[in-house]
């Protein structure tokens, strides 16, 4: 049985909280459950508006889509956010610039379908930390192309440009994934301000030990500000096969 746990903090360092989480472990319109986090970018209040935006409009395209591929599901609604994004900062100009991150998740059976612009993450976590999303970064292009190795990516004064982002362009590139999932799998969604605080190793320990998803998640959200807190930090973690 599937069971899910989300949380935001604002961390150690910011005044506004621009991360935004949406959980359904029950159906949204065709798709059999929801998972999205969105980091959201921009002066003012425009960062957590855009976040809340982001993941709103496409909720609501979810709820009213009538297409029953998930990809295509997924595509469609964070493209109107895209637009949305954009509609809504040429009508004020105190949005001007603003845009966010998106990672969207479902969950079908053993199979778990996922759609990502931007650098905030899905990894899948059992004997190993997978990342499974890529970051649209200028620091994971440099990484790409070999001109940095990923220890000098961590600390890199760059490292939080970002090459895609929900209302950057007219149009948005989405990344898809396709994984199967496996017995022990959990799912962690998530924004850049936990894994830019902690290795994957260290993430990847946490979510072994044999306590609740809650209390996991509350340790990831701990040691993130242990080690600086520089940023808001959303977490969602999913046990597909719970036994809890």
């Amino acid at each position: 049985m599937l069971r899910s746990f989300s949380v935001t903090d604002i961390g150690k360092k910011r005044k506004l909280n621009q991360d935004f989480v949406y959980v359904s472990e029950t159906s949204v319109g065709n798709l059999p459950n929801i998972f999205i986090v969105a980091d959201g970018m921009g002066g003012h209040n425009a960062g957590d508006y855009a976040s809340k935006c982001t993941v709103e409009t496409m909720v609501r395209e979810i709820r009213g889509c009538f297409e029953k591929n998930p990809v295509r599901i997924l595509g469609k609604a964070i493209r109107m956010a895209n637009d949305q994004i954009r509609r809504k900062a040429k009508e004020d100009s105190s949005l001007y610039g603003m845009g966010s991150t998106v990672v969207a998740a479902t969950c079908l059976g053993h199979y778990l379908q996922v759609a990502n612009v931007g650098d905030s993450r899905l990894y899948i976590i059992n004997d190993e930390i997978r990342q499974i999303t890529r970051d649209h970064s200028l620091v994971e292009e440099m990484v790409r192309l070999g001109s940095i190795d990923r220890v000098a990516a961590r600390n890199h004064p760059d490292k939080n440009i970002i090459t895609r982002a929900i209302g950057a362009l007219d149009t948005v590139e989405i990344d898809f994934f396709h994984e199967e999932l496996e017995p022990g799998d959990i799912i962690l969604i998530c924004s850049d301000g936990l894994t830019n605080m902690l290795e994957d190793e260290t993430i990847g320990s946490i979510l072994r030990e044999r306590i609740s998803l809650e209390e996991r998640a509350g340790k990831l959200i701990e040691a993130a500000n242990d080690n600086g807190g520089k940023d808001n930090i959303a977490v969602i973690l999913i046990d597909v096969f719970s036994k809890e």
